[in-house]
């Protein structure tokens, strides 16, 4: 996986795919690239090109102290565009990373052909900003893979609990063993918590699909809703499952998103 420095940080990224059109992911908090691990081998055989890369706090790519912000992380969003020298290119991001793609896609709309938002919202209000008031008392004390374990429990439905134990094990495993430390698990964090586009996120112009998980209640689904409303002829889809429906039902998943990219080209 290449490195550049960019930004005033080491950024780890990875290319795949020699598709006339590019896709760039933009992770979640406290997930490194191979977040889309489902997702590429769907967007390669489509034939898109894919940049994937890890935020900084997370992964291989440098995990420099607090804070962040959404402005800060799209900032290093776009000088890995202007270092891959990207042109004509779609744009995902899911969750945290559904974040710092509104906040890119205001920052920097040229060049980009379409917009994803993915599991994520404008603004947090009362019920998401108490549970990451939680994880950030309970970080310090317990250690990240505990709060990426509990998270867990929030991601999934009920049923891929009852039916897919093997998988849910490999992602325990997983969260048992990430190496984040605490304060760049709490900047990015704080990310999450500060971001506010309510009043901006209406200037879009790019075709944008709001995307979530029907059964989503870590970021719940009504959220992903209104940011929806907020955004002039954006599409609204929904798939099966949680907030993890890119692991839950990548299928789905990757069918809507693929099919957006293409009416796009259309």
């Amino acid at each position: 996986m290449p490195a550049a420095r960019l930004n005033g940080i080491d950024l780890h990224y990875r290319v795949e795919g020699e598709g006339p059109e590019t896709v760039l992911l933009v992770n979640g908090l406290a997930d490194d690239l191979g977040t889309w691990d489902l997702q590429v081998p769907a967007l390669l055989d489509a034939g898109y090109r894919v940049v994937r890369y890890d935020n900084r706090g997370v992964g291989r790519t440098d995990k420099p102290a607090g804070p962040y912000t959404t402005q800060l992380m799209a900032d290093d969003a776009k000088a890995l565009v202007d270092h891959l020298a990207l042109r004509d290119y779609h744009v995902m991001g899911i969750s945290m990373g559904g974040m710092i793609a509104q906040r890119f896609a205001l920052a920097y709309p040229d060049g980009i052909r379409s917009l994803t938002l993915a599991a994520t919202y404008a603004a947090p209000g009362p019920f998401c900003s108490r549970m990451y008031a939680m994880w950030a008392d309970m970080a310090p004390v317990l250690g990240v893979p505990f709060i990426m374990r509990d998270v867990t429990l929030w991601g999934f439905t009920l049923g891929y609990f009852e039916h897919h134990e093997r998988e849910l094990g490999e992602v325990e495993t997983a969260m048992r063993f990430l190496d984040q430390p605490v304060h760049a698990y709490l900047a990015q964090l704080a990310v999450i918590q500060q971001h506010d586009e309510t009043e901006t996120i209406g200037g879009l112009a790019m075709p944008t699909m709001v995307l979530a998980g029907d059964d989503d209640i870590l970021i719940p689904t009504a959220l992903s809703r209104q940011l929806h409303a907020l955004i002039p002829g954006a599409i609204w889809h929904t798939v099966p499952g949680g907030h993890c429906c890119i692991w839950e039902a990548p299928d789905a998943f990757n069918e809507a998103f693929v099919a957006f990219l293409r009416k796009q080209a259309a």
